[in-house]
Formats: structure tokens, sequence, C-alpha cells
């Protein structure tokens, strides 16, 4: 656990308790604010207070969260900048808590990776002691390059195996729940950021999804043409809705819980009533696809946006239209309402959101910023604020006061397809294609701070050691040999039935090995220019391949979550590594061929020794893992991930293994 923890476990039971649950908000009233600040800085508390079995992350972040108690801090004076660093630590803490559920040695690099950014001395105090850590082999940050705190993002939520759809947050602030193109609801616990349950009934994908005031009750229309009502707290499904005639695509649901509003593809919206599961009344009028439907507060209107461009405002009461609003180039995705029903804010394939006057019928303004379609819309409780979500794979936030926009976050790797805001005003929850949830902090939001030869895409490269060659892999299924000096090709290397991934060439420039899409590497000899055997083996594509300074042995790295040793002496395989739990990317060996670095779709960096095939260290990075290299001194690490950051990283506590 490291020395201060060892420390603290050979104390009574009776004292550890009390030092690790010593913050109480009474000691914050008394005026004890600087026990707190000093306590919540020191890095050996935090870890020893994360690895105690009877407290953990959450309860260390409730912690932190007793400081921020607004009535405590009238009654003393405080530092500001001591209150800033307590608020980054908390961050760091919320989005590295489900990395740290699972492995609790992480936090230092956590720590280190997105607390380096910051010049405050309580901070870089900190992290010179968490340096120092040294339980267990692990990869030191060497410059800040993880996502750091202020840029919005607080964590991300993956369940999901298709789009998601959908989302709604409860009154509280404390779930949210999500519709996806898997069929299936989920509902998240938004303080811990784990899935608490999954509704499954449907029999196509969730489109839409509301949840009643008293978060009691979900319910949730599909492209199975049904809406479905759920009970949240018993986990079933009290009843099915049936009507429409095609997909259904939107659902809201009144303040008092007792009706619903769904919108469908069959150009109508059905009023339902939810304590009978009867059908109240159709609402027709729109002469194409509704996709978008909300309820102002007092139950009474709704309003509804479809691809005729148009939305349509409806009298509850008698069923009636009473307008429309007209003004979009293209189909209408979204629609919500301010609290107090007297605005209406709509987002559109024309790439806009209109702000409407419920008054008057008349447009206000028009937000113009995003770069393709406004899939999904959001108010804050106050009015003040719009959110918004489109095709162009970000979240905007608005000024509704001025009509501006605020800033944007960015984040999703594809198209943002629903977002919702808590109560607060201070988070907002978004779905995407792919396959994701993210929490957003509303309040920080801003962030601080050719030759030519192939015939399809070129996926690798490699240079020999005298600089004169390169060989290259392609999608067209061939490696290409070049001369450097000249820029000329020099030949064709083929022989693969599928794509060429990745390709390494021997320090003596002799041999140039490839892996391929058809699950099989290639040894090739440059000099004949001819195949000289294939390795078998991989059950999967192979994506990355390195080779040992001495020629004798190659690593490769597949789909199939393996890395693969195999003899180039003997052509055979001598064992497979396995410890990824997602397709491995990137490969790299050090120089006296004792270790190898591997970079997985896990997130994950992995240090293998290549003696036992145990992983000696691993380090969590912000996305996919998609090339890695060693530096000579075989302890210095660098590696790229999906969303362009680099990492600088060291191997520490190698010693403790030998």
């Amino acid at each position: 656990m490291g020395e201060f923890a060892d420390k603290l476990e050979s104390k009574p039971l009776f004292y550890q308790r009390a030092y690790l649950g010593s913050l109480l908000p009474n000691h914050v009233k008394s005026g004890n604010l600087e026990k707190y600040y000093q306590r919540l800085t020191d890095f050996n508390f935090l870890m020893a207070k994360i690895q105690h079995p009877e407290f953990g992350v959450q309860a260390l972040m409730g912690d932190f969260d007793l400081v921020d108690d607004s009535e405590a801090l009238t009654h003393q004076e405080y530092n500001p900048e001591k209150v800033k660093s307590l608020n980054l630590i908390q961050a760091v803490l919320w989005m590295s808590a489900e990395i740290l559920e699972q492995d609790k040695s992480k936090l230092a690099e956590q720590l280190l990776g997105r607390l380096l950014y910051f010049e405050i001395s309580e901070i870089q105090a900190m992290l010179e002691v968490a340096k120092q850590w040294k339980a267990a082999p692990w990869l030191r940050p060497l410059t800040p390059c993880l996502t750091p705190p202020r840029r919005g993002l607080i964590r991300t939520l993956k369940r999901h195996s298709n789009s998601v759809n959908a989302v709604t947050v409860t009154a509280d602030g404390k779930r949210a729940i999500s519709g996806s193109s898997d069929t299936s609801l989920k509902v998240w616990d938004l303080t811990t950021g784990k899935e608490q349950l999954t509704l499954n009934g449907h029999t196509n994908s969730v489109n839409a999804v509301a949840v009643t005031a008293d978060g009691k009750r979900a319910i949730s229309g599909s492209s199975d043409t049904s809406l479905k009502v759920w009970d949240l707290t018993t986990e079933k499904e009290l009843f099915t809705l049936t009507g429409h005639s095609d997909l259904v695509y939107a659902v809201a649901v009144t303040a008092d819980g007792q009706r619903a509003i769904s919108g469908s593809w069959d150009n109508t919206l059905k009023v339902w009533d939810l304590t009978t599961g009867n059908e109240q009344f159709t609402l027709n009028g729109h002469r194409q696809l509704v996709n978008a439907v909300a309820v102002t507060a007092n139950g009474k209107r709704a309003i509804s946006g479809s691809r005729d461009k148009t939305l349509k405002v409806w009298d509850l009461t008698t069923g009636k239209e009473e307008f429309s609003l007209t003004g979009h180039r293209k189909s209408v995705y979204a629609v919500a309402v301010t609290a107090d029903g007297k605005q209406a804010i709509s987002g559109s394939l024309d790439n806009t959101l209109k702000v409407w006057d419920l008054t008057t019928g008349n447009e206000q303004f028009t937000l113009k910023g995003h770069r393709n379609s406004v899939n999904a819309v959001a108010i804050t409780a106050d009015g003040k604020r719009a959110i918004s979500g489109s095709d162009d794979n970000t979240i905007k936030v608005w000024d509704l006061t001025i009509g501006k926009e605020e800033f944007t976050l960015e984040g999703h790797r594809n198209s943002v397809n629903a977002v919702a805001v808590n109560a607060d005003g201070k988070r907002a929850i978004s779905g995407s294609d792919d396959k994701t949830l993210k929490v957003w902090d509303l309040t920080t939001g801003k962030e601080d701070f050719t030759s030519e030869g192939h015939s399809n895409s070129v996926n690798a490269v490699a240079v020999t050691a005298d600089g004169k060659r390169a060989i290259s892999g392609s999608c067209d299924k061939t490696l290409k040999v070049w001369d450097l000096t000249t820029g000329k090709q020099q030949f064709t290397l083929k022989g693969h039935s599928n794509l060429v991934n990745a390709v390494a060439v021997t320090a003596d420039g002799k041999r140039a090995i490839s892996g391929s899409s058809d699950n099989t590497l290639k040894v090739w000899d440059l000099i004949t220019e001819k195949e000289l055997f294939t390795l078998k083996g991989h059950s999967n594509w192979v994506n990355a391949v390195a080779v040992t300074a001495d020629g004798k042995r190659a690593i490769s790295g597949s789909t199939d979550k393996t890395l693969k040793v195999w003899d180039l002496i003997t052509e055979k395989e001598l064992f497979t590594l396995n410890g990824h739990s997602y397709s491995v990317n990137s490969v790299a060996v050090t120089a006296d061929g004792k270790r190898a670095i591997s970079g997985s779709d896990d997130k994950t960096l992995k240090v293998w020794d290549l003696s036992s095939g145990n992983v000696i260290a691993s380090f969590t990075g912000e996305s996919t893992i998609t090339s890695c290299a060693i530096a000579p001194d075989g302890l210095t690490i660098v590696a790229g991930d999906g969303y362009g950051n680099v990492y600088f990283l060291r191997l520490e506590g190698v010693e403790a293994l030998t």
C-alpha cells in the first residue's frame, strides 16, 4: 500500500477510522478549515483513504464536498487559492473514479497526469510527494498528459453496445436514464458514474425517454412503434402504450406525471393517460414525421417539431393546434421549452437553433455556430442557457439573454443525439453515436489553458537504421520499399490477402516484418525482394509489430486482444501475452529485448516482462492508445492516443521486481 499506508495499517482499527474519517462538518464550522486544507492536499492521506476497505473513492470525494459548504465558509477566513486547489483535486477524483475503483494504485498516475498543468503551490507540493510513490511498479507521467479539470468533461458512461439516442435526468440530479439503438434503457448513478440497472423489453431501437418529476417512472419510445412505462423502484415494466403506426421518436411527460405526449413518424402526436395506460386523443396537423416534443411546466401546452420544417403549439386541454412556428429551412429535430413556458428553443437539420416567443408566436433570434445538424437541445431551469448537441460531434452552450454562444464542449467521437441538464444547471449529460454518455461541468466549461504509389490508404511505415530506405504498408494489401535519397519506389512486396496494418524492419536493414488484417505476419527478405515465411496464430487482425534489436524475435499485437512473441530463427510462436480487454494497436520493445510496451483500445499502456510474460505496470490514458515508443534507457515511454494526446511516462519501481 505504501510506507504511510503500511504504518497506518499497523495502527488499531479504531485509530484508522478516527484518522481517515476525521473530516466532519462540525470541524469546518468550528474553525478547523486549515486542517481540511492540509489533510486534503496530503497525497499520503488521499492514498490511504482510497485504499482503506471502509472508505474508498466515494467517501474521499464526500470530504471535499464538506469544504464547499457555503455556510461554513462564511464563518471564517479562507484562502481562495487553497479552495481552488481542493476543487481541482476533487475534480480529478470525479474524472478518475471509475479507474481508481478498479485499481487504487493509479492515484499518483491520475493526479500527475491531470494536475501538472497547474502552477499552484499546494498542488505542486502534493505532486512532489506523489512522484515518490514506490509501493508498486507504475508509469509516472513526466508531463501533463491527461485531460485536466476545468475542461468541462466530468466522466464518460459506457455500457451501451450501440448509439445512445436519448437521455434524461431526474429532478434531483442523482440519476440519468438513457435509451439506445441496442434496444435497452440504462439507469445511471450520477454520483458514482455506475450503471444501476438495465431495462429490456423493446424489440427495436429506443429513440426517446422521459422521467416523471418524482423520479419513480420512466417512459420510453421505440422504433417498435410502442411506448413503455417503467417503474424505476421495482425495475419492472408497468405497461405498454400502443397506437402509433410508425416508430415513436419523441416523448415528454407532464409535471404531475399523469400524462405523456409522444411524437411519431406516422406524422401524429398522441396524449396518454399514465394512470390507466389509455390514449386520450391524437394531435393531427403535421404533414411529415414528428421528431421532437416538449411540454410546458403547467401541462397545458405541447410544442412539437417536424420534418415539415415547422413547430406546432398544441392546447392539451382541447387537443387543438394553437399556431405554427415557421422559419427553419429543414427538418426540426429538437425542441425544449423554458420553465416559465414563455419561450421555446428548436434545433434543426439546417445547423441552427431558433428561439421563439410562445406568447406572440414570433421568432426572437437564431443561434448559429454548429457545422452540422442540431439533434438535441435542453434549457437550464433559470431559462438563461441552452445546451445543444450536433452531428458535428460537439455540444454548445448558449446564453439566451443575449443570443450568443458561450463555449463548445468537445469529446464525443461521433454525432451527439441527446442532451439533458440537471436542475441546478451545473451539469449536462450527452448521448452519442459513439455509444457513450458524457457528463459535463457547465460551471467550468471553457478550457483555460507525399510520395505516391499505393492505390489505397497507407497504414504503416518503417525506416531502416541507415536512413536510406522506407517500407510502407497499405490498405491495398501491399508493402512498398522506397529509396529515401531519391524518393523513388524500389519495389513492391505482395502476398497478404488483406490490409497491411503494421511493418517493422530489422536493425541490419535486411528483413521486414508486416502485420495484416488477414490475421498473419509475413517476414520479407529486402535483398532478394521475396517473402521468407508466414507466421500464423492470431485469430483476428494484426495491428502492430516490433522486432528486437538482435533481429531474433518479433512481438505482434492484434484485434484478438493478445500479443504474441515469435522466434524469427525457428519461425515459431514462443508464447502469448494476455491482459488487454480490447484490440492491441501498438507495440514497442526495449533495446535489450527484455520488455515490451503495448497500447490498446482499452485505453491502457502495458509494460511486459518478456522473460516471464507478466505485466509489470499499466497506465490508463484518455482514449485508445494508438502508438508507443521507448527511449534508449528502457524506462521512458512516449505514447499517443486517439484524442491527439501525447504521453511522456517513466517506469517507476522496477527495482522492486529484482
